[in-house]
């Protein structure tokens, strides 16, 4: 898979356009960072490409579905099993079954061998029987992002992930970002630190009003008039 194409997306609340019919195209193997000021429509436009949300209209190449397109997400609000243990939360994932199946099952080894080399990768592997709510807001900013990485999918949707970290939390997220663009993947980045978007991002998508303003490399996008009045108040 070399793309995921969207074509006219739109979603209204209340008669306000949140999204106002982007198209779009998100390239294999490259990061697309996406920026705006609060109300842009970024996390909407993430959620109707992830389902949490329905389109009013628009169409998504491809489709999903199992079989052909894998996404995965993080969330603004971290979104984890906090009664569960950190690598039970790895687990679930990885086995791709229902919740109450995947803790029972008998054949873990090759589970449990990958859930460990991405806590090691967080640096959780010593909390892995920690209950998840007992974590650090950052160890469970971390937790969320290694289940996203463990699920090798297609499409990656990462919701402000560097938010409220440590500078070396911010090292690990860092580098699982650019793992997986090695690997390949799609990967689309919601972030509001310019310098993380500049060192990230091969494309820089930015919204104002639910619309698509600006979208090319970070270098050009950041230097244009309408971006810097719109987004950086300048």
């Amino acid at each position: 898979m070399s793309h995921l194409e969207i074509k006219n997306f739109s979603k209204q609340f209340d008669g306000i356009k949140a999204v106002d019919h982007v198209s779009f195209s998100f390239e294999s193997g490259k990061i697309t960072g996406i920026i705006g000021p609060n109300g842009s429509g970024k996390s909407t436009l993430i959620n109707l490409l992830t389902g949490v949300v329905q389109s009013d209209s628009g169409v998504m190449i491809p489709q999903y579905n199992q079989t052909t397109l894998s996404i995965t997400r993080t969330f603004q609000e971290v979104r984890i099993l906090e009664q569960m243990t950190v690598i039970d939360n790895i687990l679930i994932v990885l086995t791709k079954r229902s919740v109450w199946v995947s803790i029972f099952e008998t054949q873990k080894e090759q589970h449990f061998k990958n859930a460990k080399k991405v806590l090691e990768k967080v640096g959780l592997w010593e909390k892995r029987n920690e209950l998840a709510a007992n974590l650090s807001y950052g160890q469970r900013k971390l937790l969320e992002i290694a289940r996203a990485v463990a699920m090798d999918a297609t499409v990656y949707f990462f919701d402000e992930p560097f938010a409220g970290l440590f500078p070396e939390m911010r090292k690990i997220v860092t580098s699982l970002l650019q793992e997986l663009k090695k690997k390949d993947k799609i990967i689309v980045l919601v972030e509001h630190n310019m310098e993380l978007i500049r060192e990230l991002s091969d494309v820089c998508l930015v919204m104002d009003s639910g619309k698509v303003l600006a979208h090319g490399s970070p270098e050009k996008v950041l230097l244009q008039t309408e971006v810097i009045e719109t987004y950086l108040g300048k």
